[in-house]
């Protein structure tokens, strides 16, 4: 098993199936997206470049994706918190993904990665 894995397989289910079916299906979104660990933390990266990570927020009790590029996002479910560059999307896991939602954003920070 990867440090990824690892990371994800110490998580408590149902989150962590909901979390690595979410990976997977970002990964399998494109080609040029690779993962990787920094920081203990799942990144997402976009042709070697920050992309998005998992994390989890004691402040809300909930798993969440945070987007790189988040100055420059303008999806009102996505929270700054004052961070300066990324903004995090809270996760549901009592509830579908926002899948559509999701992909829009990925799709909108891709447009910032040069």
């Amino acid at each position: 098993m990867n440090p990824i894995q690892e990371y994800l397989f110490r998580i408590d289910e149902p989150a962590r199936s909901v979390l690595l079916f979410l990976r997977k299906k970002i990964l399998e979104s494109d080609e040029l997206i690779t993962e990787t660990l920094s920081f203990g933390l799942p990144f997402l990266k976009y042709k070697k470049k920050m992309l998005c990570y998992f994390y989890y927020s004691k402040q809300h009790h909930k798993h969440y994706l945070s987007f790189y590029h988040g100055d420059r996002l303008h999806h009102p479910e996505l929270l700054s918190e004052g961070r300066k560059k990324f903004k995090i999307l809270l996760l549901d896991m009592d509830e579908d993904l926002p899948m559509e939602l999701i992909f829009d954003i990925l799709k909108e920070v891709k447009t910032h990665i040069k």
